[in-house]
C-alpha cells in the first residue's frame, strides 16, 4: 500500500479540500462584509452627525432674533454662534454624502444657512424699527423654517437609504447562508466517498462522528454518549465534543441568567424612575411656578425634567459613563430641590478624571433618591446630600452621603443582610447592587454605614476600567 493510499495521505488530502473550500468562503464572506460595512458606516455615521442638529433649531434662532429686535431685556445678542455651529454641521455632512437627495438638502441648507448670516447683521445694520420687524418676519422666520425642514430631509432621505442597505445586506446573507449549507453538503459528500475506502474499523466511527458535527452545526447541542471506537484519537475526539457541548450549554445557561436578571433588574428601576407620584408632583410644581409667575424657573424646572428622563432612556444603553450618570442625578436634585427647597441642599463633587469610567444606568439616582426620603425629609430642619467620587488604585468609589436621620444599628444590619442575600427589602439598594454584582462581580457594588440621628452614607465600588477591568 502506498503513502498516497494511505489513511494519513487521504486525511490530508481531505484536509486541503476543507481548507481550500473554507479559505473561498472566508475571503468572499470577508470582502462582503468589508464593502457592505464601509457603506453602512458611511450611512450610519451621516444619520448620526444629521441627529446632533438641534431640533430647536428655529424657536431658538427666532427667539433670540425676536429679543433682539424688540431690543429685550433677555436679548443675548445675535445668534450667529448657532447659525456658524449648523453650517459646520452642514459642511461635514457635505463632505460624506453621496446620495444624490441627501446631497441636495444638505447643500440647501448651507446655501440657507449663510443667506441666514446675511439678513442677520442685515437687521443689525437696520435702525427703523418696523423695518427691523419687517425683515425678521420676511427673511428669519422663513429662512429657519426651511433650514430645519431641508436638515429633515435631509435625515429623512439617509434614513432611508440606510434601510435600502439592511435590506440588501439581509438577501446577501439569505445568499451566503445558502451557499454555505450547499458547501457543507458538498464536503459532507466528500467525506462520506473518502470513509468508504477506509477500514471497517475506522469508518463507522468516523461517520458516526461526522453526523454528530453536522448536529451540533444544525443547533443539536444535546449532550450523547460518545462514540464508540477502538481508534484513541476517535474516541479521545468524541468524548472531547460532549464534554464541549456541556460546557457550552452550561455557560448559554449562565448567560442566559445573566441576562435575564439583569433585565428585569434594569425594567424595575426604569418602571421605578416613571413613578407617577413623582410625575404629578413635579408638574404641580411647575403649575405653580406659572401662576406665580416665575416662567424661567418653571422652564428650569421642564428642562430638568426633559433631563431625567432622556438619561434614563440613555438611548438604549445599558452602560454610561459616570459623567452621564451625574447628569441624570444633577436634573432629579434640581427638580427635587425646586420642590423641598426649605429642606434640602446637595453638593456634587465628581473628579473630572473619572467622568468617563463607566457603569450600568441607573446607578446612583435611586441613591440620592433614598438619601433624600429616607434620610433628608425624616430630619427636622435642612439637611444636605453629597455625592463625591475618588479613585482607590484599580477600583473608583463613589459616596452618597446624607446628614439626615440615618438609621438604626438593627435597620442596618438588616440592609447589610439583604444586600448579601439579595433579600427584597430596600428595593432600591438591591436592585442596584444586584447590577453590579452582575456586571462586575465581587468585590463590586454597595456598602453601608449609618449612625441614628447623623446620616446615612452608601459607597459604591466600580472597577476604574468597566468590565473589561473586572474581568482581569
Amino acid at each position: 500500500m502506498s503513502r498516497r493510499d494511505s489513511i494519513q495521505s487521504r486525511m490530508r488530502r481531505l484536509v486541503a479540500i476543507f481548507c481550500a473550500f473554507l479559505a473561498a468562503i472566508l475571503m468572499v464572506m470577508l470582502a462582503l462584509v468589508l464593502v457592505y460595512n464601509s457603506q453602512y458606516t458611511g450611512l450610519l455615521y451621516n444619520v448620526t452627525t444629521a441627529s446632533e442638529f438641534n431640533q430647536d433649531f428655529k424657536e431658538n434662532i427666532d427667539l433670540k432674533m425676536y429679543y433682539y429686535v424688540i431690543e429685550s431685556q433677555y436679548s443675548e445678542g445675535l445668534p450667529i454662534e448657532e447659525v456658524k455651529a449648523a453650517q459646520e454641521l452642514a459642511r461635514d455632512l457635505l463632505s460624506t454624502t453621496s446620495q444624490k437627495d441627501s446631497l441636495r438638502a444638505v447643500t440647501s441648507v448651507l446655501d440657507l444657512c449663510e443667506n441666514l448670516e446675511e439678513k442677520i447683521y442685515q437687521i443689525e445694520k437696520t435702525q427703523n424699527y418696523d423695518d427691523r420687524q419687517m425683515q425678521l418676519e420676511n427673511n428669519i422666520y422663513v429662512l429657519t423654517a426651511m433650514i430645519q425642514e431641508y436638515m429633515y430631509n435631509y435625515l429623512y432621505c439617509e434614513s432611508v437609504q440606510l434601510n435600502l442597505l439592511q435590506q440588501q445586506i439581509s438577501r446577501q446573507i439569505a445568499a451566503e447562508i445558502f451557499l454555505v449549507l450547499a458547501l457543507t453538503a458538498a464536503l459532507v459528500l466528500l467525506l462520506a466517498r473518502y470513509s468508504v475506502r477506509l477500514a471497517r474499523s475506522v469508518t463507522q466511527p468516523v461517520v458516526d462522528l461526522s453526523r454528530r458535527a453536522e448536529d451540533v452545526i444544525g443547533g443539536d447541542l444535546a449532550v450523547r454518549e460518545p462514540v464508540r471506537s477502538e481508534t484513541y484519537e476517535i474516541r479521545t475526539l468524541s468524548e472531547g465534543i460532549e464534554q464541549m457541548i456541556s460546557r457550552i450549554n452550561a455557560q448559554i445557561q449562565e448567560i442566559t441568567q445573566k441576562q435575564t436578571s439583569l433585565r428585569r433588574a434594569e425594567l424595575a428601576l426604569l418602571q421605578a424612575q416613571i413613578n407617577p407620584h413623582f410625575l404629578y408632583n413635579t408638574m404641580d410644581t411647575i403649575i405653580w411656578l406659572i401662576e406665580a409667575d416665575r416662567s424661567q424657573a418653571a422652564v428650569e424646572m421642564v428642562s430638568n425634567l426633559s433631563d431625567f428622563f432622556r438619561h434614563s432612556l440613555s438611548r438604549g444603553e445599558d452602560v454610561i459613563t459616570l459623567g452621564e450618570e451625574e447628569r441624570h442625578v444633577r436634573s432629579y436634585l434640581q427638580i427635587q430641590q425646586a420642590r423641598y427647597k426649605d429642606i434640602l441642599d446637595y453638593t456634587i463633587c465628581i473628579d473630572s478624571g473619572l467622568q468617563g469610567t463607566k457603569l450600568p444606568k441607573l446607578t446612583l439616582q435611586p441613591l440620592v433618591e433614598n438619601a433624600l426620603y429616607h434620610g433628608i425629609k425624616l430630619k427636622r430642619g435642612k439637611g444636605c446630600i453629597y455625592v463625591t467620587s475618588r479613585g482607590e488604585g484599580a477600583d473608583v468609589l463613589i459616596q452618597i452621603t446624607d446628614d439626615g436621620a440615618g438609621m438604626a444599628a438593627e435597620r442596618l444590619a438588616e440592609l447589610k443582610w439583604a444586600l448579601e442575600t439579595g433579600e427584597r427589602v430596600g428595593f432600591g439598594l438591591v436592585t442596584v447592587h444586584e447590577r453590579l454584582r452582575l456586571l462586575f462581580g465581587p468585590p463590586y457594588g454597595l456598602t453601608l454605614s449609618s449612625r441614628q440621628g447623623v446620616g446615612t452614607t452608601v459607597t459604591v465600588r466600580i472597577p476604574r476600567g468597566g468590565k473589561e477591568e473586572a474581568e482581569t
